[in-house]
């Protein structure tokens, strides 16, 4: 499988102040890699620096074979690389089935309503509430539109930030099952997850990021296994 994602010595930051220092990282094509580190670490900006919504101050980034450094989110969008951002940030007034078409956008092809029933098939719980306004649901199931929405841009790699965030631990399991059955439909996954041990175990790799820098990689079942990490976020 060839380099999906390649970003090399990126640097990044919110107006002065830098967040992420010389991070390098590789990305295969099918790969579900999981993002780790300690709350301000810098995850939520480096997805954001991938999907063009944090400014970039050094390095680069290329996409499916294409330069995308500094490229405006809407071209990062339309190359396939899609970002569900954390906190789901729905249309909470619009209907759950609007949400999802708005991530088909900028698509001009006749089979979104074909894409909306097969990504529906990942989300049974959403069939009865394509009418229900977005606001109304629970946080799984607003996880879920988050996730739906993302997948109607048809993306070559999706980057889910937090996906766990403020759910009960079973909606969690069954969130997690979902994304793993999306890799294995052949969508590669960036996920950046608080439970680390939920994320190792459905990754093929993982990175480990500590104050702004990559500081640890490998196989995820290498990364379980490692003293350091089990210590730093299992506390064992």
């Amino acid at each position: 499988m060839g380099a999906l994602l390649q970003v090399e010595k990126l640097s990044a930051g919110y107006g002065m102040t830098p967040v992420l220092f010389g991070v390098d990282l590789e990305f295969s094509a099918g790969e579900l890699v999981a993002l780790i580190g300690a709350n301000g670490a810098g995850k939520s900006t480096l997805l954001g620096a991938l999907s063009g919504l944090v400014g970039i101050t050094g390095g680069r980034v290329r996409f499916a074979d294409r330069p995308i450094t500094g490229l405006r989110p809407e071209m990062i969008v339309a190359s396939g690389l899609i970002h569900v951002p954390q906190g789901r940030r729905l249309f909470g007034s619009m209907t759950v089935e609007r949400n999802l078409v708005l991530g088909a956008y900028r698509r001009h092809d006749r089979q979104v309503q074909d894409d909306l029933q097969r990504i529906l098939g990942y989300f049974p719980a959403l069939r009865d509430k394509l009418d229900r306004e977005a606001g109304t649901l629970s946080g799984g199931e607003q996880q879920m539109v988050a996730i739906g929405r993302g997948l109607m841009g048809r993306p070559k790699l999706l980057m889910i930030d937090e996906p766990s965030l403020g759910l009960a631990p079973n909606i969690v399991d069954r969130v997690m099952e979902i994304v793993k059955a999306i890799n294995e439909d052949g969508t590669a996954v960036l996920l950046v997850e608080q439970d680390v041990v939920l994320a190792l175990e459905i990754a093929d790799r993982g990175y480990v990021l500590e104050n702004g820098r990559i500081v640890m990689s490998g196989p995820a079942s290498d990364l379980r296994r490692d003293p350091a990490i089990r210590k730093a976020y299992l506390g064992v």
